[in-house]
């Protein structure tokens, strides 16, 4: 299910790092953090190594509760199916506007979420697996962050990817292609690269600006 590029850099992972809480949503284990009491839900979807990444943990810059769900959303091929307790879950606490992120395979799972307007709004991260097909059926304002070095969605794709957006103009878009960074850039990446640090913390603007825009 992951190719080279999806294991490369791996994190060094630590269960105790940010502020935040896990807890059992929709029958798995997420992180949480942020208020209970918002209106507003962020999910973001992990990549291979889950939410215990530290660098994953983007819900500690995202206002309003917000969580990150386990691996077994992605290994069981049925992520969609998985996703949806989850966000009935959040919802049943009172949110009533749901955004998703996704990272890496995680991005598979919020488009398709995104083709039934199951959110209000989806960032992609470095997808892998996303196709043409799915991207041309999304139905909820999308963005989607590339790497310049990335064999899974390579620029050529994410190229075709706006184009198919662009003649949506009903589904407003923004695709991005980042210079100079490979796959998995926006959350697997060292703390004492300067450069790496600033793509990373670009892309989380991004998507936090996103979300600020369409979520509420």
């Amino acid at each position: 299910m992951s190719g080279p590029q999806c294991c490369s850099n791996p994190p060094t992972l630590n269960p105790n790092a940010g502020a935040g809480h896990v807890e059992q949503l929709g029958g798995l284990n997420t992180y949480v953090s942020g208020s209970p009491n918002s209106k507003l839900a962020i999910l973001l979807i992990s990549d291979v190594y889950g939410y215990e990444a530290p660098n994953l943990r983007l819900s500690e810059y995202v206002c309003g509760f917000s969580c990150i769900t386990s691996l077994s959303l992605l290994l069981k091929d049925k992520g969609f199916e998985e996703a949806k307790p989850v966000i009935e879950a959040v919802k049943s606490k009172g949110v009533s506007a749901v955004g998703a992120a996704g990272f890496c395979w995680g991005a598979k799972v919020v488009v398709e979420l995104a083709k039934v307007e199951f959110i209000q709004a989806a960032v992609l991260c470095h997808p892998s697996f996303v196709t043409l097909d799915d991207i041309k059926g999304v139905k909820v304002p999308i963005a989607v962050l590339g790497a310049e070095n990335d064999h899974l969605s390579p620029p050529p794709l994410l190229k075709q990817f706006e184009e198919a957006l662009a003649a949506k103009p009903e589904v407003d878009c923004f695709v991005k292609i980042f210079p100079k960074v490979a796959h998995g850039w926006t959350v697997r990446y060292s703390v004492e690269d300067v450069a790496a640090v600033k793509s990373a913390e670009e892309a989380h603007q991004n998507l936090l600006e996103w979300f600020a825009k369409y979520v509420k």
